[in-house]
């Protein structure tokens, strides 16, 4: 985490905490509240040039002035004293966007109040701390919004109008005006957070994803590496034999060194016989490693479970030649960990069939447990939908529905294929995966 200042309004405005502790940094830059405020800058300019400009309506300019050059002063400030490409904490978001709220009441009271068109204005620092910033912020800044303006609906000067016909509203429409403003700004916020949290669910989900995946690929990548590493070896090797070999020759019998020789001869001979049986098992990797049948994929993703209860079966047909697979760690994870879920489900029986033909090839995952609860069918593939039916018997589950299937079926459509969760005939789940038949299988080299 770097050091970084922050920004502190009042007694100490503007001095850098570079001797403060580093606090935990949010979602928001520093650059992303400076831009926003240039653009309430600008906008602020326009309004107060067209109302005494165009339409000659009499206002406090300079102290309109005064208030917009606040603003100005504490950008330019940022600007120079600290990075703008940093993320900030809670606390100089807090002090920023407070800033922002007391400019903004300001202007209003002396521009109209609540009855001033530009008080919907209130509603810009309130979402943007539901959707970036903490609860705790959220609520002194909207407590901050509510009570300034409030206030305005009792006390501020004239709204800018013609002066010759001066325009007073109501009481009760200004309270109406604030009613408003709060309503507005309650279920703007909720909406922002709430699609704020499903998207940084999605997005934690899929970094899940990817993590998962790499790990795959990092083990299938193995295989690869062992027989490159033998063929690295094998020349050095190689070397030691030979030198072994005439140390055995050279050294009279009956020496202490011949049995020394002797030894290292023998065990660089060994050494060899294991690279070679190593280099082997690579190349055939190439040709066969990467190949393989759906009963095969099967074996390989239930192998994690062949020992533990429930019993696992597994059953393939089709029509038409058996369709030889090209490996996929997507593929692989994504059967192992519905797998797992319905090992966690089962009560005795876990059933793996595989079907082909000559478009499509499919897959079923059927377990005997209590089945998908009824009312999450339609959410099942989402992150952290985790709730599902518990069967009778204690057995503990391995968490149930939750980012693992979503990262299960993420990684099928990315190999091509679609899921869908439905009631099993052994009374329990069925996840079937389909695919064309041209995404698994392997080319012919």
């Amino acid at each position: 985490m770097h050091q970084h200042a922050d920004i502190i309004f009042g007694s100490n405005a503007l001095q850098p905490l570079q001797t403060r502790p580093t606090q935990t940094m949010g979602r928001l830059r520093r650059y992303t509240l400076v831009l926003l405020r240039w653009g309430a800058i600008g906008g602020q300019i326009l309004a107060l040039l067209c109302v005494s400009l165009i339409l000659e309506f009499p206002y406090p300019v300079l102290a309109c002035c005064a208030v917009i050059a606040a603003s100005i002063f504490i950008n330019l400030a940022i600007t120079v004293l600290y990075p703008l490409d940093r993320r900030v904490s809670d606390r100089e978001a807090l002090l920023q966007l407070g800033f922002d709220i007391l400019q903004l009441a300001a202007l209003l009271w002396l521009t109209g109040g609540i009855t001033n068109p530009f008080a919907i204005l209130f509603l810009a620092p309130i979402v943007t701390s539901a959707t970036t910033l903490s609860k705790s912020v959220l609520f002194i800044l909207s407590a901050l919004a509510t009570l300034l303006s409030f206030s305005l609906v009792f006390h501020s000067q004239p709204l800018p109008w013609d002066p010759d016909n001066p325009l007073m509203l109501p009481f009760t429409f200004r309270i109406g005006v604030w009613i408003a403003i709060m309503v507005g700004s309650i279920f703007t916020s909720l909406y922002a957070w709430r699609a704020t949290k499903e998207s940084r669910k999605m997005a934690a989900a899929l970094a899940a994803t990817e993590t998962m995946l790499a790990q795959e690929q990092k083990l299938s990548a193995l295989g690869g590496l062992a027989a490159a590493a033998a063929h690295e070896l094998g020349t050095p090797l190689a070397t030691i034999q030979v030198t072994a070999k005439e140390m055995t020759r050279e050294i009279p019998k009956g020496s202490p060194l011949a049995d020394d020789a002797a030894l290292v001869l023998s065990q660089s001979q060994r050494c060899r016989s294991i690279l070679e049986q190593l280099a082997l098992r690579g190349d055939e990797g190439d040709a066969i490693h990467d190949r393989l049948t759906l009963e095969d994929l099967f074996e390989e993703a239930a192998e994690p479970f062949i020992l533990i209860e429930p019993d696992i079966i597994i059953e393939v047909s089709g029509t038409g030649p058996e369709p030889e697979l090209k490996r996929q760690a997507e593929l692989v994870y994504a059967l192992k960990n519905f797998i797992e879920n319905a090992v966690d489900f089962a009560s005795e029986k876990v059933r793996l069939c595989g079907v082909w033909n000559e478009t499509t090839i499919s897959v079923f995952i059927d377990d005997d447990g209590p089945g998908f609860d009824p009312t999450l069918t339609d959410r099942l593939g989402q992150p952290y939908v985790t709730k599902r039916s518990r069967q009778k018997s204690k057995k503990p589950t391995a968490g149930g529905l939750g980012l693992g299937v979503f990262i299960a079926s993420t990684l099928v459509e990315r190999t091509g294929g679609q899921v869908a969760f439905k009631r099993g005939p052994l009374g329990g789940a069925r996840v079937e995966a389909v695919w064309p038949r041209d995404a698994l299988v392997a080319k012919a080299s």
